[in-house]
């Protein structure tokens, strides 16, 4: 569910790291006091990312409660933008980015030199 997204109209980045021992009132508080978004707007899913990068929590408000997700990857880690403290909506092409591990607000791709042989 995490990785397709079904039925998010809108998805935010928490940017800049996010203490993930907060739960759901913790984060709700950090979207409408921090972010002045409104966390009570059905299908929308905030995303946060801790330090190490490994792992990342997701509030959802399904209409009649909450939904906290979390995903902590086995090896490697997100590449999450840490320049600000805002969230920054992203659309769901820049989701399926994040998931693969690219950075979606700017994302580094390495360029091959026209020398190099393939």
């Amino acid at each position: 569910m995490l990785y397709e997204a079904n039925g998010i109209t809108k998805i935010y980045l928490a940017c800049g790291h996010t203490d993930l021992r907060r739960g759901i009132d913790g984060l709700a508080q950090i979207v409408e006091g921090q972010f002045h978004l409104d966390p009570f707007e059905k299908n929308v899913l905030f995303l946060f990312c801790g330090k190490r990068a490994d792992r990342i929590k997701g509030l959802l408000w399904e209409g009649n409660g909450f939904l906290l997700l979390y995903k902590r990857l086995e090896s490697g880690s997100f590449s999450w933008p840490r320049t600000s403290d805002e969230a920054v909506q992203i659309s769901k092409g820049e989701y399926r980015l994040l998931m693969k591990g690219l950075n979606p607000v700017q994302p580094r791709i390495r360029e091959v030199s026209p020398t190099t042989a393939f």
